[in-house]
């Protein structure tokens, strides 16, 4: 079964209803695409099986940097959530001093 690496997002159990309301039961699958992110603060390519719907959340966030740093650790696959300690301590260290 597809799931977002970094939204969580699985697919979901919906009913169809008919006109007479019978109920059928059936599965709702997120739009998992391969994709590869650039991070601004590691300066590189990033390969996650991302929904398409988490892309455009991205965009409106300002990045996958700042998205992946607000979201939530439970949502995040492990592959993501290393992403994310890298991030923090590539952001979290001082500039280095140029002679």
């Amino acid at each position: 079964m597809p799931r977002c690496e970094l939204s969580g997002k699985g697919p979901v159990v919906k009913n169809l209803v008919s006109h007479s309301n019978i109920k059928t039961k059936s599965t709702a699958h997120p739009n998992i695409q391969n994709k590869r992110i650039y991070s601004q603060a590691l300066n590189e390519f990033l390969g996650f099986k991302v929904a398409t719907s988490t892309l455009r959340t991205i965009e409106h966030k300002g990045g996958l940097d700042s998205y992946i740093l607000k979201q939530d650790d439970k949502k995040l696959s492990k592959r993501a959530l290393t992403f994310k300690n890298k991030v923090k301590n590539k952001l979290s260290r001082p500039p280095k001093a140029k002679k």
